[in-house]
């Protein structure tokens, strides 16, 4: 079948921020331009600002331990640096996330959203290259019949924002992704290897517009499909410009 991109996402700031765009160019072994370019290390990260290398997830404040930060959206301005932060439940704020004030003043307008029983967010750090879930430069597809597939196991609608991925993409048969494994796409002018499935955390569990866990992805996937697995993990063979409606070509 041939699919297409719907709909391209980044999040500046791992598990805190998300913003649609129409395109992005991209490079290879890299993500979207950015995308987790930042990240919010707790107050037992090792992370080493002096040699700011990609680090696991387990060092940063994320959604599987904060599930509010789930319902956290930006607009960003890469002309000025800048990015504004939305939430239902706090005022608006604008910063330069390179700026040693402002990201203290983010510090601090995320603490009430976080979970006080985990590791408090501490520091704003920026790393040598996109802080994905991944230890390679990665870009995620989801594939939105796949989610309509759960949707209809679960019995209830769910926001594919959920799944936190760059691209989502319609036209395609339900899990058609997990059989891409080791093939290639050709999506307008790029191209990109197939590397691996997404495996999911409780993050998925909250609903994005509000913060709050209202259904158990997980189990949802076990009981109907038998894994806990949504979405691929791309890395960008041939660079160039990604496009919101381009098609979809895969190839071996």
């Amino acid at each position: 079948m041939t699919g297409r991109v719907a709909e391209i996402w980044r999040h500046p700031i791992k598990s805190h921020s998300r913003e649609r765009i129409d395109q992005a160019e991209v490079t290879m072994g890299k993500g979207l331009p950015w995308d987790r370019r930042w990240a919010v290390a707790h107050e037992r990260s090792c992370f080493d600002v002096d040699r700011p290398r990609w680090q696991p997830c387990n060092e940063f404040s994320i959604g599987s331990k904060s599930p509010r930060l789930q319902a956290v959206s930006c607009f960003t301005d890469p002309a000025y640096r800048s990015i504004t932060l939305s939430h239902p439940d706090r005022p608006d704020l604008t910063i330069d996330p390179d700026d040693h004030d402002d990201a203290n003043k983010f510090i601090q307008w995320v603490m009430p959203i976080s979970n006080g029983g985990r590791y408090l967010p501490a520091r704003l750090v920026r790393g040598d290259r996109e802080m994905t879930d991944t230890d390679y430069g990665s870009i995620s597809l989801i594939n939105m019949a796949s989610h309509r597939a759960l949707e209809q196991q679960m019995g209830q609608s769910l926001s594919p924002l959920r799944w936190r991925g760059n691209l989502l993409v319609e036209g395609l048969a339900p899990w058609e992704e997990n059989d891409w494994i080791g093939k290639f796409l050709r999506i307008g002018e790029v191209e990109l290897e197939v590397r691996e499935r997404i495996a999911r955390c409780n993050a998925t569990m909250a609903n994005p517009e509000t913060g709050e866990k209202d259904a158990n992805t997980l189990a949802g996937l076990r009981d109907g499909f038998g894994h806990t697995d949504c979405g691929v993990y791309l890395v960008v063979q041939k660079g160039g410009w990604l496009k919101q409606d381009a098609e979809i070509e895969v190839f071996l």
